[in-house]
């Protein structure tokens, strides 16, 4: 692990330990939302679903289960596996079961009717990686900052290319509009990306979070540019892989960006196919909801360090920019959710992993 590398990811670890620590303490930070103490002392969590990252299952599930366990308190974690309905009816059955507090990870606005129906019944929902509206509290990594990250990549893949931003044709492959965070990411993006002179996209495939999806409108996209496309910004290493398998059948490599630090994710980067992924440390997301979670279960009032435009008082974490170098830094942190070494150098990738550091 490089000494730069060792720091960076230190220096995150333990800015978030702060801020995690303050969470139950009493400052003239502290929130002023609700947070009536509520009879039943579980810990109610609804995940989006498992195909547009691994990440839900991976590691936000058993993160989760570990922090509020360790806390002293039960929980109720289930998945609504990408479907809204499903989504409510969890919801419904976990508040006739009896909430403390409720974690959600919002599916397509699906957790605005379930936050207005927990606050009615008393109970503060915490939105969780994903904004939500009527949230008592939001925990998640800064995403404007994500996506500034990945419009980094984009910048300084062209550079390294010897293309002009100015005149590249770059793609924009967005996350689905209905998640408040999709927007953060691509804002984040814009604002690195335009500051380099990339002002407008070549083309702005329809925003989702689906891989065969994104696949097919990247496919679409770059017919329609005559296959010339310089760099594609791309909010996460889900569609990112259906990106590469576009350009991989056309046997081209250009810049090509994405988040969460997936198995597919670090294998591309490795193999120069992306050119970098977003680290967000999902235990350390799962530990600042559950702080949040416990606070309330105890009937205190938690401290966070950010509010968003609403006012919503918001744990904001910092991410951390992955190139092919410091891939060995993620897989060595052993973290819930990262893939290990083992995992990453199949054959294909053993050759990278050996010039990386990585086995």
């Amino acid at each position: 692990m490089s000494k730069r590398s060792s720091l960076v990811i230190a220096a995150a670890a333990a800015a978030a330990a702060l801020l995690l620590a303050s969470c139950s303490s009493s400052s003239s930070s502290s929130s002023a939302a609700a947070t009536t103490p509520a009879k039943a002392k579980k810990a109610c969590v609804i995940l989006p679903d498992s195909a547009s990252s691994p990440r839900w299952e991976q590691g936000d599930r058993p993160a989760l289960t570990a922090a509020l366990t360790a806390g002293g308190f039960t929980s109720d974690i289930q998945n609504a596996q990408g479907d809204t309905a499903k989504f409510g009816t969890i919801a419904d059955q976990q508040l006739a079961g009896g909430c403390g507090v409720m974690i959600l990870a919002d599916l397509q606005g699906a957790g605005i009717q379930v936050a207005v129906k927990a606050k009615a019944q008393g109970i503060p929902v915490i939105a969780y990686d994903r904004p939500l509206a009527g949230a008592a509290y939001y925990v998640s990594f800064d995403n404007v900052k994500v996506g500034g990250l990945e419009g980094q990549m984009i910048v300084d893949g062209l550079k390294a290319a010897k293309k002009d931003p100015k005149t590249a044709k770059v793609v924009f492959v967005g996350g689905d509009p209905a998640d408040g965070n999709a927007k953060m990411f691509k804002d984040g993006a814009i604002a690195v990306m335009a500051a380099a002179g990339i002002t407008k996209p070549a083309a702005d495939t329809p925003g989702v979070w689906d891989g065969a999806k994104a696949t097919t409108y990247f496919e679409q996209a770059y017919t329609k540019l005559n296959r010339k496309v310089d760099a594609v910004w791309v909010a996460n290493d889900t569609n990112a892989a259906g990106v590469i398998t576009v350009l991989d059948k056309n046997h081209v490599v250009v810049p090509v960006s994405g988040q969460d630090a997936s198995l597919a994710g670090l294998q591309n980067v490795l193999l120069g196919k992306q050119t970098g992924t977003v680290y967000k440390p999902f235990k350390l997301e799962a530990d600042a909801a559950a702080t949040i979670a416990i606070a309330i279960l105890k009937g205190e009032t938690p401290t966070v360090n950010s509010k968003l435009a609403d006012g919503t008082p918001f744990m904001a974490l910092t991410p951390i920019s992955v190139s092919a170098a410091t891939v060995k830094d993620v897989v060595s942190s052993g973290a819930a959710g990262v893939p290990t070494a083992a995992e990453i150098c199949s054959a294909a990738v053993k050759a990278a992993c050996t010039k990386y550091g990585v086995m």
